[in-house]
């Protein structure tokens, strides 16, 4: 049974934990389901009498008063890694029962019951690539945590970021890299202080409020490299969601309220024949799969080390793993998660050393 059959056959009372684009996101798979959602709660600090949905937002200890813990189902319906947000999240389900509904960043593919048996050949191929126990472990962990929305699920794929970095990554031998999908230079600058030999970081950014940030960090440092582009599989023009959203990507969908055209790149083109890549990140709001498909020749001619983001659409933890596979056999592929709720930061590391 699958988290929308659970709250469909439930008599409990169901709540929801916060406002905005995730809670809109899970209202209206909640309405194709025929889910009644019968209040809003937001933390003590930020009930201020805010209206969402025709509702007046309430605050945990009155969802406590009105129905009970015992009587009441709490829907997590934002994103946070912040320490003290997941730990208010950890309070309110050891008083009531909690899920973390899984609604995609990008696309409207749901995880479902229906949706992971029709897709089990793929998720259990992805799987038997992966190198080691803990990647399978934490893969399969995601599988159900999506199919379920339990917290204690999505806790136990958790890992150590810096960990992770020093263990899978050969961050010592790193030269040149290539940042794509770079915000305000935050992951340059993670890569720069991990390795203090690396010489150039070529980091492509197409949102103009983050390139701006992006290129005031590059001032700073001459190693990092701004280009104003998306990376996908050929040069082009793009529409992009010109929202300043941290999640804005390409609107493949058309359904952005504000666009704007932004140049796309295909990596083979910008990374000249026979120069050296040694690392290449990718977190492109949903766009991966075609950021992989413009860099074919050189992850096939350098093999580097790959970092690729797996949470952006449903089909994205099975398919970039399959897709990596088919460009370089030779690589070994590994799952990660860092702390996040919901099952965001999930990463594909692919090395061939």
């Amino acid at each position: 049974m699958d988290l929308w059959q659970t709250l469909t056959a439930t008599d409990k009372h169901i709540v929801m934990y916060g406002m905005g684009n995730g809670a809109d996101k899970i209202l209206a798979v909640c309405e194709q389901y025929g889910i009644e959602v019968e209040d809003f709660f937001a933390s003590d600090g930020f009930v201020r009498g805010q209206m969402f949905h025709g509702k007046r937002v309430i605050s945990f200890s009155d969802v406590l008063e009105k129905y009970g813990a015992d009587n009441t189902i709490v829907l997590v319906s934002f994103a946070s890694s912040l320490p003290d947000v997941m730990d208010a999240i950890a309070r309110v389900a050891a008083t009531c029962e909690t899920y973390i509904p899984d609604v995609p960043v990008k696309g409207d593919t749901l995880f479902c019951e229906a949706y992971e048996a029709e897709h089990r050949g793929e998720l259990d191929a992805a799987c038997a690539l992966l190198a080691d126990e803990r990647s399978r472990e934490v893969f399969r962990g995601v599988v159900e945590f999506r199919r379920t929305g339990r917290l204690d699920v999505l806790k136990a794929t958790e890992d150590d970021r810096a960990t992770v970095m020093r263990e899978l990554l050969h961050l010592d031998d790193y030269r040149t890299a290539i940042d794509v999908g770079a915000y305000d230079g935050d992951t340059a600058r993670e890569l720069t202080e991990l390795c203090p030999q690396i010489e150039t970081v070529i980091a492509l950014e197409p949102d103009r409020r983050n390139f701006r940030k992006l290129c005031a960090y590059a001032e700073q440092e001459a190693r990092v490299k701004p280009v104003n582009a998306a990376a996908w599989s050929e040069k082009t023009t793009l529409v992009f969601d010109d929202s300043g959203n941290r999640n804005a990507g390409v609107d493949l969908g058309g359904t952005a309220r504000r666009t704007v055209e932004v140049a796309a790149v295909a990596l083979d083109d910008l990374v000249a024949k026979g120069e050296r890549v040694d690392y290449i990140k990718y977190d492109v709001e949903g766009s991966e799969k075609q950021a992989l498909e413009g860099s074919a020749r050189i992850i096939r001619e350098q093999k580097p080390d790959l970092l690729i983001s797996l949470y952006h659409r449903t089909e994205d933890v099975h398919e970039l793993i399959l897709q990596v596979h088919e460009l370089c056999p030779d690589y070994r592929l590994y799952v990660r998660r860092y702390p996040y709720v919901p099952a965001w930061d999930l990463n594909l590391y692919a090395s061939v050393k």
